[in-house]
């Protein structure tokens, strides 16, 4: 590879639904050169897409168009037969993301297949997908099983518990709480899409992003936002609180801060945000930055702040029960009339 004249080449895919709706917030972004595709059983959501995102309807023979019904088998013999669309529309991508919803239907189903589909053309693989609330009992065990799964088949898997959005954000009705879920994802992929893609106070390149996903197992994503004269302290301690995660941070091995501010942003104030984000982890962590000036922020900074090769498991609601088999989740017998 020419470095001279190599060129990233991003795709970042949404699988079912929830992966869709936030295919649909990275769009706002307006990158022109970041390939957004919506992967669905379901046509009636994707007419529901965004003008320039390229849809993909799989297994159109077995679902009609209709869904998978919640049913992630389905789903991967949906994504099973549906092979070349799928590697068609990923094409030559050496960075590729996919967002889906676990413990459902299509995300939960499709997201292995399409991972692997991605791995089989050498390229990067980056998940982000949410965990479902504590008290969506039979969601959590389908998710259980296929987070499982589809870390086989990806490079890092970034998993955003709703039930810690939740802690941040306890007086939010849920259907606003999966929005705000939306949009901490479609800021952590437009961001760091942005800062590859266009000319940043401090820019990313695809070497940079690659050192961090890269073999980097199970990921964190912690947010943090700050106004005012104290602002850097202000986001430095947001971040360092809003883990959407139950894992200790401080064994990260790579670690990725992305830095949003106003047009008073100074490589200063990124330089003592990292700092701060980072306080407290291994001294030989690979700690990498990019800053972006957005003109409407004034007197404000945002960050997202990325932690992958953890040395310790999460701590995810549900996972204490026994380990779910998926004939408990998918077979359900009939009542015995005659007892």
């Amino acid at each position: 590879m020419d470095d001279e004249f190599f060129e990233a080449n991003i795709v970042v895919i949404g699988a079912g639904g929830a992966g869709s709706n936030t295919i649909n917030r990275i769009s706002t972004y307006k990158l022109p050169k970041l390939k957004l595709i919506a992967i669905n059983t379901d046509n009636k959501h994707l007419k529901l897409m965004a003008d320039g995102v390229q849809r993909v309807l799989i297994g159109r023979e077995i679902t009609k168009g209709l869904g998978a019904g919640g049913d992630p088998e389905i789903a991967m013999k949906a994504a099973e037969i549906s092979k070349p669309l799928i590697a068609q529309a990923i094409g030559d991508a050496n960075l590729v993301f996919i967002v889906a919803g676990m413990g459902g239907g299509t995300g939960t189903g499709a997201a292995p297949i399409i991972a692997r589909i991605a791995k089989e053309s050498g390229t990067v693989v980056v998940a982000f997908v949410t965990y479902p609330f504590k008290l969506e009992r039979v969601r959590l065990k389908k998710a259980l099983i296929w987070i499982e799964k589809l870390q086989k088949e990806v490079d890092t898997i970034i998993i955003l518990d709703n039930n810690k959005l939740l802690e941040y954000v306890p007086g939010l009705p849920i259907n606003d709480a999966f929005r705000v879920a939306d949009e901490i994802v479609a800021r952590a992929i437009g961001g760091i899409a942005a800062t590859i893609l266009t000319p940043s106070l401090v820019n990313l390149d695809y070497a940079d992003v690659r050192s961090i996903m890269e073999n980097g197992g199970i990921g964190m994503i912690s947010v943090g936002d700050g106004k005012g004269i104290d602002k850097v302290a202000a986001v430095t301690e947001s971040t360092r609180k809003n883990k959407l995660l139950d894992i200790d941070m401080t064994g990260a091995k790579n670690i990725l801060v992305h830095i949003t501010g106003g047009t008073d942003l100074t490589i200063a104030d990124s330089n003592d945000v990292v700092a701060g984000v980072t306080k407290g982890v291994d001294n030989q962590a690979n700690v990498i930055m990019g800053a972006r000036i957005d003109p409407s922020f004034c007197d404000k900074i945002e960050t997202i702040a990325i932690y992958t090769k953890l040395q310790h498991k999460p701590i995810l609601a549900g996972a204490e029960m026994d380990k779910p088999k998926e004939e408990d989740i998918y077979y359900h017998p009939p009542p015995n009339l005659l007892r």
